[in-house]
């Protein structure tokens, strides 16, 4: 047994051992310091300081990154990856305001793989969407995450709707779309027995997924790889730090700060925002200009019950009607053997409001005061008041299902979840759907690239978009 005069004995030799550690030059904590035979030294001459996580060519503290990429749904993630597999030896860091990945618009999507059908020849949407669906089955294959072929029918109900539905067609082939086969009734009846129409386009390779899991997979390679995830950092402001800021021998190689609620700070030297629902309040920190905006709109599902599942086997969606801005209500079945009908598409009174009741006050004033939701609402102000009805109405929703299945009843659904969409405004209450990238000026500006929308099918086309989101990035930055 140890007596009081060993345990002096002990503690006066730890101090003493102690003291010497610090005359050698060697202390133990965040960062160890190292005689200089052991390192190569800084350019003033003195020791560098070595962290156990170092991954830049850099030697740097735990808070300074080459890029931060801030956003941790689909398109942020993807972009990551890309990053980190193209530059192995800078250090990247995602930046999440919630405390898991892809909570958002990600993890409320249809889960829809799109062919790319719909999107006009020769533009950068229908060229992402191609390379973007062969791109998302490979990345699934390689790691092991689940999906279905089941394939879709887009179905014209009457006459009039089949000169849209050969464009369609047209449109499809075009593009390169794979598979593309017209169906008359009886071939409906053959994919989708309680179907009916006059005619249809299949897709077979178009498919569904849980990209939620999809998202997860690109943070869980992005951090094998060696980034860094920061969960609960809500970004709340971007600013250069001045020389006299720079305690460290780094001097300005991380110029950028990046604030964040509870005190969060981490340093840079370039930013890369993917921020979907709030991108334009993340531009307008830099010194973008406010448009395009962001006005979110929520689409509620209806849960058909299990015991009626039989009725639908695929995806069914309708012929797009050019005088809205909506595609319509579909049924498409889900990874977790649930089958979504809808949706509506409703003004959200919450950026990230995904429940009927969902207010914000900040939210809405901003939304209601933009001339450009404004325009677009009296635009189509009947359309607009019919959705909403449907929204709250279960059977007039399901009247409008109705017409494709019509064995379809109110009494076989339930009220399911809900999606928000950010949609991308001009003033003048036009849509923008095409990509929007925006860098500012200045010192702070120009370090900074926004991806202010990048519009559906983003998810499909994530794997593409990351891709030319990276080229971006090269073209813009010096990594």
């Amino acid at each position: 047994m140890f007596c009081i005069k060993s345990l002096k004995c002990l503690k006066n030799h730890r101090l003493l051992n102690f003291r010497r550690r610090i005359e050698l030059g060697v202390v133990v904590g965040l960062g160890q310091q190292v005689p200089s035979s052991c390192c190569s030294t800084a350019a003033n001459g003195g020791p560098r300081w070595v962290h156990k996580r170092q991954k830049s060519s850099s030697t740097v503290s735990d808070d300074n990154y080459d890029a931060c990429i801030v956003g941790g749904g689909i398109v942020g993630l993807a972009t990551a990856q890309e990053l980190i597999t193209r530059h192995p030896n800078i250090k990247l860091a995602v930046l999440e305001k919630e405390n898991e990945l892809a909570l958002h618009q990600t993890g409320h999507n249809s889960g829809v793989i799109h062919a790319g059908i719909y999107y006009a020849p020769g533009s950068l949407k229908a060229k992402l969407c191609v390379e973007g669906v062969k791109l998302t089955y490979q990345y699934c294959d390689k790691h092991n995450i689940g999906y279905e072929k089941v394939g879709k029918l887009i179905v014209a109900l009457n006459d009039s709707e089949v000169p849209r539905l050969d464009e369609l067609y047209e449109r499809g082939l075009i593009n390169n779309v794979e598979g593309l086969e017209i169906v008359g009734p009886d071939g409906i009846k053959e994919r989708e027995p309680y179907c009916t129409g006059v005619k249809a386009i299949f897709s077979p390779n178009t498919g569904i997924i849980d990209y939620g899991e999809m998202a997860r997979m690109f943070g869980k390679h992005f951090k094998t790889l060696g980034g860094d995830i920061h969960t609960e950092f809500n970004v709340t402001n971007f600013r250069i730090l001045t020389e006299s800021e720079s305690s460290t021998n780094t001097g300005l190689t991380y110029p950028i700060l990046v604030e964040g609620k509870h005190g969060k700070k981490v340093k840079c030297r370039y930013v890369i925002t993917c921020g979907g629902l709030l991108s334009d309040r993340l531009a307008l920190l830099s010194g973008c200009q406010p448009n395009p905006r962001i006005v979110p709109f929520r689409g509620d599902y209806l849960l058909l019950k299990p015991e009626k599942r039989h009725l639908v086997r695929g995806n069914i969606y309708p012929v797009p009607d050019p005088r809205f801005p909506f595609l319509g209500v579909h049924f498409t079945p889900r990874m977790d053997g649930n089958l979504w009908l809808g949706p509506n598409a409703v003004l959200a009174f919450k950026r990230e409001g995904y429940k009927l009741t969902d207010f914000n006050v900040s939210d809405t004033f901003d939304a209601l005061s933009y001339s450009g939701l404004r325009r677009l609402a009296l635009k189509h102000l009947t359309f607009g008041m019919k959705e909403m009805y449907r929204g709250f109405v279960i059977s007039a929703q399901v009247k409008r299902l109705q017409q494709y299945i019509p064995d379809l009843k109110p009494e076989d659904v339930t009220r399911g979840p809900s999606g928000v969409r950010a949609m991308a405004l001009g003033p003048d209450g036009s849509l923008v759907d095409d990509f929007v990238f925006d860098i500012g000026s200045g010192d702070l500006g120009k370090r900074i690239l926004h991806v202010r929308n990048a519009p559906s099918p983003a998810a499909t086309s994530s794997l593409s978009i990351a891709k030319m989101v990276a080229d971006k990035v090269e073209d813009s930055f010096s990594l």
